[in-house]
């Protein structure tokens, strides 16, 4: 009997410490260990102020506003965190309305004279919306602005970056317009706006500035580079000239060959790869 019971004994114990019959016994008494959770990978995706910029309903500023005061939610949940990132798949709704990224869209107007520089105007003036509001579907903005009586180039975009790119000064991007003065401009004027000069106390770079060729000293270009409001008037004000006639002819590597004063295009391949390399 106590034979017996030693034996028994022995081989429980021979259990207890043999590690591969512990391991069998664990896995047969142990319970099933839940599977963990999916979790977003937040490397990939796209931040939540950046996703309704692109669906064309304002700036990235502008949504971070609407998503702290709850009015997004992703997948039916409310999301207030400003980092958020957007996942393939996910569904995303601007107060209650679904919202997806829209197709960028790029569009070169030649604007005429009597047209203002934005997207409405409350005293009912032409704006240069109206002379766009065919070409798509999609929300686009006027990049940068002309003034009412400047003629010429003005591209529209829904594409953000770009169009803060295009604006921003340290990118230098390239401006030639064509002035028409009120008088002839003396050559001691002309050579007074080569390089720097003081503008309302503000430094002002004038790339270049020459007389149009084969016309009369009352026709001038210059490139710049600055955004300034009304700034090539201003400079010419500065050596006591007022512009009659402004014209901008090249803006970003781009120009108004085969395109109409009112008319307006879609940018090529070329042209698009071309500013978005600046």
């Amino acid at each position: 009997m106590d034979s017996k019971n030693n034996s028994s004994r022995g081989r429980q114990a021979g259990k207890r410490n043999n590690p591969q019959a512990k391991k069998r016994f664990q896995n047969t008494t142990s319970k099933p260990k839940a599977k963990p959770q999916a979790q977003k990978n937040e490397s990939t995706g796209i931040r939540l102020n950046k996703f309704i910029s692109n669906s064309g309903i304002c700036s990235r500023r502008e949504a971070d506003t609407y998503i702290e005061h709850g009015s997004v939610t992703i997948n039916g949940n409310l999301v207030t965190e400003m980092g958020h990132k957007v996942q393939p798949g996910d569904e995303v709704r601007f107060d209650g309305s679904l919202i997806s990224i829209e197709q960028k869209r790029y569009i070169l107007l030649n604007k005429p004279k009597n047209y203002i520089t934005t997207m409405d105007d409350d005293r009912g003036r032409s704006t240069v919306m109206d002379l766009v509001a065919n070409a798509t579907k999609e929300r686009i903005y006027p990049v940068g602005r002309l003034d009412r009586n400047t003629t010429g180039l003005l591209l529209f975009t829904n594409d953000g970056e770009l169009a803060k790119k295009l604006t921003h000064p340290k990118h230098d991007v390239r401006k030639l317009y064509h002035a028409s003065l009120d008088r002839k401009l003396d050559l001691k004027d002309l050579q007074k706006l080569r390089g720097e000069v003081i503008i309302e106390g503000k430094k002002v770079f004038i790339d270049a500035v020459e007389y149009v060729q084969g016309q009369k000293k009352t026709e001038v270009g210059i490139e710049i580079h600055s955004g300034r409001n009304r700034i090539v008037r201003k400079i010419f004000e500065h050596v006591g000239y007022k512009v009659v006639k402004l014209d901008r002819v090249i803006f970003a590597g781009m120009t108004k060959k085969n395109l109409p004063r009112g008319r307006w295009r879609e940018l090529t391949k070329l042209e698009l790869s071309n500013l978005q390399m600046i």
